[in-house]
């Protein structure tokens, strides 16, 4: 019987890979609360409509990529693609659309329906910050920020770039999308047929078509520069002004687009040359008509998800985690004694394992091999004395500590 082997585009987080995907999670968890965010966490599956309704009936997600499944009961369940949809469901379930803005930071596993490789899964990871009453350019700029801070803390300042684009409020899209209609009807013959489909159903999704003949055709087609009213031009103006006051540095990009009409203005997202055509590690922007399209009100929000796998590929190591404190009983006499110093030490916020396994000696060969930094040794001769062996394995040093000063000791000793 052959071993049975993951899921294809599945892995395991087991050892250093598990290591790394922690200290992403980690770290972002610590920077989003300097920032005043509260960690939500919603269901991995949800009613479909939440994620058709959100991300179009015509995308590539919705079409090819959702894991969709009827249960039991008949209901349509999917496994979340994305979590921004999942959030916004969330935000109206709870009643909290008069509670504004809200903050919020998540993690977790999103499916995907797609074609496995290098830092790109079925079952992948993602970090996200959804900012729910985002009111002007300022929000935009401290959660783009925000972003960035993150990817300094996990070493990644010179790792990768900003790019940012405006997709303008909705008059300035209206009248680009006519134009683009305009354009793409002109040429329809020289259109794919997915995209002849997308042209009278959602145009936008045209710009996100990786179809060669349709990429040739968007070299020439209207550019989103030329219909941006004034009113979008001074949002794009002071956020460009409010990133250079937070310090962040940026390029211009007019090919960042989102096909969805619920998109608005900001639109950014942080690449880098290291992982080959997998450029893009954490991505977002601001959206308008999502939180309606759930059944709440017009909620203005700006947000972004990064992939915890492509930038645990891109950070040099997770931290190194100390060495348990190894607590070898030299008896059986001692045993007791032993789980109450390793309690003791664990109870103090060290990591202790007992050691039990064969003879004193092979256990003592063992715990050095390991790397362990320290030994303590339950003897039956220190314990009538109410003590134990420590043993400091890097200095080659030991001495008898009393069983009740144990936790005092490590802690001086830090």
């Amino acid at each position: 019987m052959s071993q049975l082997q993951p899921v294809r585009g599945t892995h395991d987080l087991i050892g250093d890979t598990a290591r790394r995907h922690a200290h992403v999670v980690d770290t972002a968890r610590e920077i989003t609360r300097r920032y005043g965010y509260e960690e939500w966490s919603t269901p991995i599956f949800e009613d479909t409509r939440v994620f058709s309704r959100t991300l179009g009936d015509t995308s590539d997600v919705v079409t090819k990529e959702m894991y969709t499944f009827e249960d039991r009961g008949g209901d349509s369940l999917t496994l979340r693609p994305e979590g921004t949809a999942a959030i916004c469901r969330a935000f109206v379930t709870n009643g909290l659309t008069q509670a504004l803005p809200q903050r919020v930071f998540y993690n977790g596993p999103m499916f995907r329906y797609e074609r496995p490789q290098k830092g790109r899964f079925r079952q992948f990871h993602q970090i996200g910050a959804e900012l729910l009453g985002a009111t002007d350019p300022l929000m935009d700029a401290e959660t783009i920020a925000m972003a960035h801070a993150i990817l300094k803390a996990l070493g990644l300042g010179d790792a990768v770039t900003l790019e940012i684009n405006t997709l303008g409020d909705l008059d300035s899209r209206q009248a680009w999308r006519e134009a683009l209609v305009a354009y793409f009807k002109a040429h329809e013959s020289a259109l794919s047929d997915e995209s002849r489909a997308r042209l009278e159903a959602n145009p936008l999704r045209i710009l996100d078509s990786k179809s060669p003949q349709d990429r040739a055709l968007l070299e020439n087609a209207p550019k989103f520069g030329a219909y941006l009213n004034e009113a979008s031009r001074v949002f794009w103006d002071d956020l460009r002004r409010k990133l250079d006051l937070f310090g962040v540095g940026f390029v211009e990009n007019p090919h960042i687009v989102r096909g969805l009409d619920y998109y608005s203005h900001t639109a950014f997202e942080f690449v880098t040359d290291r992982l080959g055509a997998q450029g893009t590690v954490l991505a977002g922007g601001r959206y308008e008509g999502l939180v309606a399209q759930m059944g709440g009100p017009a909620t203005p929000a700006i947000g972004w998800a990064g992939g915890i796998e492509r930038l645990a590929l891109l950070i040099d190591a997770a931290p190194v985690q100390p060495r348990p404190v190894a607590v070898l009983p030299t008896s059986e006499a001692t045993l007791a004694a032993a789980i109450t110093a390793a309690q003791t030490l664990r109870n103090a916020g060290f990591a202790a394992e007992i050691e039990t396994r064969s003879s004193l000696k092979k256990r003592m060969e063992r715990v050095v091999k390991s790397g362990a930094a320290h030994m303590v040794l339950v003897g039956e001769d220190e314990l009538a004395r109410g003590a134990v062996t420590v043993r400091d394995l890097g200095k080659r040093e030991q001495t008898e500590i009393a069983l009740d000063a144990l936790a005092d000791h490590f802690l001086k000793a830090q």
